[in-house]
């Protein structure tokens, strides 16, 4: 789903009370996606904030943030192609999901948008994606060669090099290139229309 712009004004409105660094906040956050909620509330509050974070206060953000995006997530739109894309493909290949999401929030949204029993398996947070990569990919022994994660963030992107596999970028439309300049990105898209023609191509 196009769920960037629910999470970036949760982002904004959970840190309201600190208007100077709102902005900061933000691009740390865009800059850094794909990235647990929990670990960017630890960095904002030691590395742009610079005030103690308790566990009292981690937990306040962490409901807080969760009950102000869930609810727009399940709203939000389908990026352009992806239904599509999970009914042509469904039974063909193996999909799977690995996420920054708390996971069992990231598979009540995949209900309710009734798209979970397109995956073989939904993986989120607190559990780093690199953890889950190597777990799926040892316990349903997939071939690194013809096995690829799509992502939207650098982190993805490095989750993937580390895990061995192959990895194409989406960028949205209107945002910023963040992958100029990695190497080993094998394609890139702004759409699952876009993945369904390449991946129709190396299927042929």
């Amino acid at each position: 789903m196009e769920s960037v712009s629910a999470k970036t004004d949760a982002f904004k409105d959970l840190f309201s009370f600190a208007p100077e660094k709102v902005d900061e906040i933000v691009a740390f956050h865009l800059d850094n996606g794909g990235m647990s909620r929990y670990e960017k509330f630890g960095i904002i509050y030691s590395s742009i904030l610079k005030i103690p974070l308790s566990q009292q206060r981690f937990l306040e953000l962490s409901d807080e943030f969760a009950s102000n995006v869930h609810q727009k997530v399940i709203d939000s739109q389908f990026v352009d192609g992806a239904k599509e894309f999970l009914e042509k493909y469904y039974g063909k290949i193996a999909l799977y999901v690995v996420s920054a999401t708390p996971e069992q929030e990231l598979k009540h949204i995949l209900r309710e948008r009734q798209i979970i029993h397109f995956f073989i398996s939904v993986r989120g947070s607190p559990e780093k994606k690199i953890i889950h990569l190597k777990e799926i990919m040892e316990k349903r022994h997939h071939n690194p060669s013809t096995t690829i994660f799509v992502g939207d963030a650098k982190n993805d992107y490095d989750a993937s090099k580390e895990a061995g596999i192959r990895f194409i970028a989406r960028i949205r439309h209107g945002d910023p290139d963040r992958f100029i300049g990695l190497p080993d990105i094998e394609y890139k898209i702004k759409d699952l229309y876009e993945l369904d023609k390449y991946i129709g191509d190396l299927l042929c």
